[in-house]
């Protein structure tokens, strides 16, 4: 049994490391900050899910599960909230998305 959840954490480490190394990797290569923003906030909830999950598996049923987590609860709500703060500010700043231009200019002919 305990060759089972080491396998199945260090899977789930595994692929929440990939999901944030690729989740970097594309918000380097996005073109603007609303795709960039995107990308970014899309693997910052699945990859702490994934890696804290497999944290869990490790430590068992422990006081440090529980701590765990509570982290994960936070940054699950904290990572969605940050990314439409920041999304709204750089609208309200004036910085429109790409084709929101192109979309605005087909309107007015």
């Amino acid at each position: 049994m305990e060759t089972v959840l080491n396998i199945l954490s260090w899977l789930l480490l595994t692929s929440g490391g990939l999901f944030v190394l690729i989740g970097g990797i594309g918000a380097l290569r996005m073109p603007d900050l609303y795709t960039r923003m995107h990308a970014a906030s899309v693997t910052d909830s699945i990859g702490p899910i994934l890696v804290i999950g497999g944290l869990i598996l490790q430590a068992g049923m422990t006081l440090a599960s529980i701590k765990l987590a509570a982290i994960l609860l936070f940054l699950l709500l904290t990572g969605p909230t940050a990314s439409n703060a920041l999304a709204s500010a750089a609208i309200l700043s004036g910085h429109r998305p790409d084709n929101a231009q192109e979309m605005s200019e087909e309107d007015e002919s």
